[in-house]
């Protein structure tokens, strides 16, 4: 059975390490902010000016000024600070960022992502992606497997206009955890129930398949 969103956010906090600085980025990744695991200090950033962000607050503790870059409410950690854009963005550039998490549109096996453009439709733009894949090393992907209409999302080549080229070294979709190496995506774990025949029939990108490739585990 394909992940849910919680499940995808659940599985890619278990790639976070104590100390972390974090960015996370709009849609599946910022959900990871409920999920760190307990005992483990973890710094989320936002391009829009905060290091320190929490979970998403209960609604009685709802503070309307207080957002994220995507414009959803949150709460902070003690030890959190606030600052101008200008200088979380200096912190993105300057490599200050142990991992980002992003969604993305399309990925492929060369390690290239396109997220902020779909030619002819509206989407709210490319906020901070292209600086984070430009100034982060550690970048982990996570999305659908496919579109609604059955069509890989993992590629041998990007279709769409690109956020930024040999960067992605890592994806996790509902279907499973997957790297990039060497132009293949190499499967490492499978979603409980998913089976390697369903992973492979949607991933049109060069696939490798290890002997062994368990399930996640949560």
């Amino acid at each position: 059975m394909a992940l849910s969103r919680e499940q995808l956010a659940q599985r890619v906090a278990q790639e976070f390490s104590d100390g972390y600085y974090v960015n996370l980025g709009i849609g599946i990744p910022t959900l990871a902010a409920n999920h760190i695991p307990e005992g483990m200090e973890v710094m989320l950033q936002s391009e829009n000016g905060i290091l320190g962000m929490g979970a998403f607050p209960l609604d009685e503790d709802v503070d309307p000024d207080l957002i994220n870059a995507g414009k959803q409410t949150v709460t902070l950690v003690p030890g959190a600070s606030i600052f101008s854009s200008a200088d979380s963005f200096a912190m993105i550039r300057g490599g200050h960022v142990d991992l980002t998490v992003l969604g993305a549109f399309e990925v492929d096996c060369q390690g290239n992502i396109a997220s902020y453009m779909i030619p002819g439709k509206l989407i709210k733009g490319m906020g901070g992606a292209m600086d984070l894949v430009a100034g982060a090393d550690n970048i982990i992907v996570t999305m659908t497997h496919a579109s609604k209409h059955g069509d890989s999302k993992l590629l041998a080549e990007c279709t769409l206009p690109l956020t930024g080229k040999g960067c992605i070294k890592r994806v996790l979709t509902d279907l499973a955890l997957l790297d990039i190496a060497d132009g293949k995506f190499i499967l490492r774990e499978r979603a409980p129930g998913v089976s390697i025949e369903e992973i492979k029939a949607l991933t049109a990108g060069e696939l490798v398949i290890p002997e062994h490739v368990p399930e996640m585990q949560f």
